[in-house]
């Protein structure tokens, strides 16, 4: 049993200290400021302790930490624990800037630390078995990425004018919120985005400024990429096709399946669909982090993968200002 820390009691630590205690497989620790967060998770969980300082949270034996906190917090607390030679599991976004980011890289290999940002499509099954077919070979090589979707944000996130969402210089807005969520699957799935144009506006939440509705024309190489999102419309849906030469390869999110279409005029056919719980790809995620600090397995996504799509998302936030393509 591997000793977890979660720092940060919000929705999204809530869930990583829930799942991680569904795997059994560790004993799970909570660090939170505010008192009535930590009274109500020792009642609702089987928590090992919770704390109300990182620095009490330290004093005791740890082996890895969960940050979960905004993101603009993300680096400096990464350091801090690093250096007390803690593994990580840090929430997208890495930061919002790539300051201290090279230091961190160079602590967590030095302290051989694993180390992982918790983009967690990677942990989504349909999606592995969707990359395992187009690495292979079958369709031939990728050509275009296609993503659409959106959700109904307040729907599923009530309390988005009080939290991080609010403000860029948190890690809030669509693109650092739920389009980076897209872009470093598609990263994953083709490689790394390398130039970019970006359009953005808020349109349609109540309560805030920053954008809820994006769309991006994009490059990863020679591979053409659009993608498009909002936070606001009615049906909760999400694809990402990747066109090949030989075939198309199209995952549906909210249809927990991939589909593909090798033969001009056929209809598409079903590769994998399976049944997913809300919790169930953050108990991938966890189960995946305890082996790659356990057996060393890889990591699902490295620090230097998050620092890659971080980087994405700074070029879109720039595009979007300056109206121009940004070379990454």
């Amino acid at each position: 049993m591997k000793n977890i820390l979660v720092i940060g009691g919000g929705s999204i630590g809530e869930r990583h200290l829930r799942c991680f205690l569904k795997t059994g497989r560790a004993k799970v620790s909570l660090c939170e400021l505010r008192p009535e967060i930590r009274e109500r998770i020792e009642q609702e969980y089987d928590v090992a302790a919770t704390f109300d300082s990182l620095e009490a949270a330290l004093a005791e034996s740890l082996d890895a930490a969960v940050i979960c906190t905004p993101a603009n917090l993300h680096i400096k607390m990464a350091q801090q624990l690093a250096e007390k030679k803690l593994s990580l599991l840090i929430e997208k976004p890495l930061s919002i800037a790539t300051d201290g980011i090279d230091k961190l890289l160079q602590t967590v290999d030095e302290n051989e630390l694993s180390a992982s940002i918790a983009y967690v499509y990677r942990a989504h099954p349909v999606l592995q078995s969707m990359k395992a077919a187009i690495d292979s070979g079958r369709f031939g090589k990728p050509v275009q990425v296609v993503m659409s979707g959106g959700q109904h944000f307040p729907f599923y996130r009530p309390a988005y004018r009080e939290i991080y969402y609010t403000k860029h210089e948190t890690g809030g807005g669509a693109i650092q919120d739920a389009m980076t969520h897209m872009l470093n699957a598609a990263e994953w799935l083709v490689g790394p985005i390398t130039k970019l144009v970006a359009d953005a506006d808020h349109c349609v939440l109540e309560g805030v400024d920053v954008e809820d509705t994006v769309h991006i024309i994009a490059r990863h190489k020679s591979v053409l990429a659009s993608y498009n999102l909002n936070q606001h419309q009615a049906p909760n849906e999400t694809s990402i096709a990747v066109i090949c030469k030989n075939g198309t390869a199209k995952f549906e999110a909210n249809k927990a399946r991939w589909i593909s279409c090798s033969e001009p005029g056929k209809d598409w056919d079903v590769e994998l669909s399976v049944e997913l719980e809300r919790d169930d790809l953050f108990i991938n995620q966890a189960n995946a982090f305890l082996d790659h600090l356990e057996v060393k397995q890889p990591a699902a996504c490295s620090l230097s993968e998050g620092l890659q799509t971080l980087k994405v998302n700074l070029a879109a936030l720039e595009s979007v200002r300056t109206g121009n393509w940004v070379t990454i």
